[in-house]
């Protein structure tokens, strides 16, 4: 009777080095290697990282795999749970990789030849990635906000839009994921809208793209992870317009025909926050301690919980609180609307820049950096899951440093 190794393949954290992050890793023991007379620990890293990790309290580690003396919890499934969206995704991605694994060394102890497996695979091969891309966008945003589901659908219409309707798995290599993305490059605008769509644009439906890829090697539909080997598309760095002190004390001071809007706007400014999030704020997401009062609120765009402390002024700009389940902001409208009030109140106070609501949220950070805030602390108060996305208005900060390093000249 033929002896079973009985491999285990595990999800593994570890922590990080002066960092709150834990990278995923994937652990198989008993390997058996030959040459090898005692069988090895064999440790895979993902190159993932988690900061979200939700501990169970009741089982208390036995090694100091953590910084706690916790566990990470984990579902029926056995797949480490995580507060937010991204760090769960990377937690499904994890497990699916240790199905791959744990699939290897099961039918490596089990046959001794290939010929099922690849038997499989072909039958895998021809299935429709259309199909697949579908399905796999409503598995895994079915919670997510509106516009990373939009962005993943447009991104569907798109490689229909290249490829038709049927795409078989067996078609898809380097050279098709090349010729896709130069496609992206001039690829028309969506709906009623003339030209083609943006360079940054394109970025995104293409890394969309990708991601799909990477599900699919996952899930084994593909046998070579491609998404690691296709080059992405570079972003342009686009001019993030903001205020100055000054002109935020202009239109304080400047009369506009919608108050509420001009307060929203100006709230923004004080706090950061995105027009979804003040759109949808509610009064039981206030918290007054004392002379403190913070927000308790999920942001709409990445799902993220978060905890953010506001000045007087912002609590001021609310208005007189109501009852709990009430907006803050009352029949505030969509950006859409916004647009023409908002630029008719920005040309009144003689602000020449052009200015979106959006462009609030830039101003509370390139303020904030200008005055010593530090970015860490600035990517936390603007709910960025990286650290890179805010180092965009770090760039501004350094361009007036540079201005002002010339302001001064003397006759030498």
């Amino acid at each position: 009777m033929k002896q079973l190794n009985r491999t285990k393949v595990t999800v593994r954290i570890r922590k990080a080095a002066f960092r709150n992050e834990w990278y995923l890793n994937i652990e198989s023991y008993p390997v058996f290697v030959p040459g090898q007379k005692k069988p090895q620990r064999i440790v895979e890293a993902l190159n993932r990282t988690v900061t979200s990790i939700v501990w169970d309290k009741k089982r208390t580690a036995r090694t100091t795999e953590t910084s706690k003396s916790f566990k990470p919890k984990r579902d029926e499934n056995g797949v480490i749970m995580c507060k937010t969206e991204k760090d769960q995704q990377a937690c499904l991605y994890a497990d699916g990789v240790r199905k791959l694994r744990q699939r290897e060394y099961d039918n490596a102890d089990l046959y001794s030849d290939t010929e099922t497996a690849q038997a499989e695979q072909k039958e895998r091969s021809q299935q429709n990635f259309i199909e697949y891309f579908d399905k796999a966008a409503t598995k895994r945003h079915a919670r997510s906000s509106e516009s990373i589901r939009i962005n993943w659908k447009r991104t569907l219409e798109l490689i229909k839009l290249f490829a038709g309707n049927t795409l078989p798995f067996s078609k898809i290599d380097n050279r098709f994921a090349e010729d896709f993305r130069m496609f992206l490059m001039t690829a028309p605008q969506g709906g009623n809208k003339s030209g083609t769509i943006s360079r940054n644009t394109a970025a995104t439906y293409f890394s969309i793209f990708k991601a799909g890829l990477k599900q699919a090697f996952v899930d084994e539909f593909l046998m070579v992870d491609l998404s690691a080997k296709i080059k992405g598309i570079q972003e342009q760095e686009t001019r993030r317009e903001y205020l100055t002190v000054e002109e935020l004390n202009t239109l304080a001071a400047t009369p506009c025909d919608h108050d509420q809007m001009k307060r929203a706007a100006l709230f923004s400014a004080l706090t950061g926050l995105r027009h979804c999030d003040i759109q949808k704020m509610q009064w039981k997401e206030i918290q007054i301690d004392g002379d403190q009062t913070r927000l308790n609120f999920t942001q709409q765009k990445t799902k993220g919980v978060e905890y953010m402390p506001i000045s007087p002024q912002a609590l001021e700009l609310c208005g007189e609180p109501r009852k709990p389940e009430q907006l803050v902001f009352e029949d505030f409208p969509d950006p859409s609307w916004i647009s023409n009030p908002l630029k008719k109140w920005v040309k009144a106070a003689g602000i020449t820049k052009k200015i979106t609501f959006h462009c609030f949220r830039h101003t509370f950070a390139t303020l904030q950096l200008s005055n010593g805030t530090d970015i860490y602390t600035v990517s936390k108060m603007l709910g960025h899951t990286n650290v890179k996305t805010t180092q965009i208005y770090a760039k501004v900060v350094d361009e007036k440093k540079e201005k002002a390093a010339h302001a001064i000249k003397i006759k030498i």
